[in-house]
């Protein structure tokens, strides 16, 4: 089979390459990806030229899209501006990427009749409180909070109209909070890990009390497996573990695991619009896929650890 993986030089991206590549090793994987700052080529190094095509390109441009969509199979779209710090900053690339890209996508879907995955987040469901047992399903109300939450629902309620209007092969899948090799340094755990190898204060908005549903993305690239395989088209999957845990507490952890003092957190000011929890309620991906993660929260972090330890300086 032939796959169209756009935004694969990211985090997600290029640990589900990684991940198809090794288990299906016939396939081949084109790679489109821009490469903006969050993005890394390197993520990839070592993968074999006969199955691995990378392209350097912008989702939005429809003319390179439409050329690489019609030589694929499936299209599973992860190119996304994620950093929902920047988003508050300024948010027109957000918009680019992560709506006038996959409506690129989408048109070209819908004129090759190819097979189409959209890779979305929890944060299109808005807040939870923290006090509550609610967990998002398939069924949950959007609601987005920020400029990168907004986009994404966009993208989300575009595939959704496409499926309905032009009746194309496409799915969803909504995901809690990644963490794993090849994450972005500015991003939570990686930073937490980082800052404490290199005795440097670590910021936590607020008191640290907002809390995640953890995944560890091999688990993610597990789940996305399953849908594009067993899927059903025009559904939409929730995939996340039940690993909650606190901002807070995930900091003390990795401090504990390090041997590093907990006066290294600095407590800053909370970040405008900060949801308290995303819980997410992954009964149907288990219960119609039979999917399950691998990973506890704690096997995870201890290989996430030990990655960017021996990895990133």
């Amino acid at each position: 089979m032939k796959l169209l993986v756009t935004g694969g030089c990211g985090f997600i991206g290029a640990n589900f390459i990684r991940y198809w590549l090794e288990k299906y090793p016939q396939d081949n994987i084109t790679n489109l990806d821009k490469l903006t700052y969050a993005a890394n080529p390197e993520n990839l190094m070592g993968l074999k030229a006969e199955n691995y095509f990378m392209v350097s390109g912008d989702v939005s441009d429809s003319a390179l899209v439409d050329k690489l969509v019609s030589e694929n199979d499936m299209i599973i779209n992860f190119a996304a501006e994620t950093h929902v710090d920047n988003s508050i900053v300024s948010s027109r690339d957000f918009v680019v990427s992560n709506v006038l890209g996959v409506h690129s996508l989408l048109e070209a879907v819908r004129k090759y009749k190819k097979r189409f995955h959209q890779v979305s987040t929890d944060e299109v469901f808005g807040s939870l409180k923290l006090d509550e047992s609610e967990r998002f399903n398939e069924t949950t109300r959007y609601n987005p909070k920020n400029p990168y939450s907004a986009t994404k629902a966009c993208a989300d309620h575009l595939v959704n109209a496409y499926y309905n209007t032009y009746d194309i092969p496409v799915t969803i899948s909504n995901c809690g909070n990644n963490y794993g090799r090849y994450q972005n340094k500015e991003k939570f755990i990686p930073k937490v890990i980082l800052n404490a190898l290199n005795d440097v204060p670590i910021p936590v908005y607020g008191s640290g009390i907002n809390i995640r549903d953890w995944i560890y993305v091999e688990d993610h690239c597990s789940a996305l497996e399953s849908i594009l395989i067993k899927g059903k088209v025009g559904e939409t999957y929730m995939i996340g573990t039940g690993y909650e845990k606190r901002n807070i507490d995930i900091v003390k952890e990795i401090l504990k695991r390090l041997g590093k003092p907990e006066s290294l957190i600095q407590f800053v000011r909370d970040r405008p619009g900060h949801d308290l929890r995303y819980a997410t309620d992954a009964s149907k991906i288990r219960r119609e896929l039979g999917w399950t993660p691998s990973y506890t929260f704690e096997q995870g972090l201890d290989q996430t650890i030990k990655w960017y330890r021996n990895t990133v300086k």
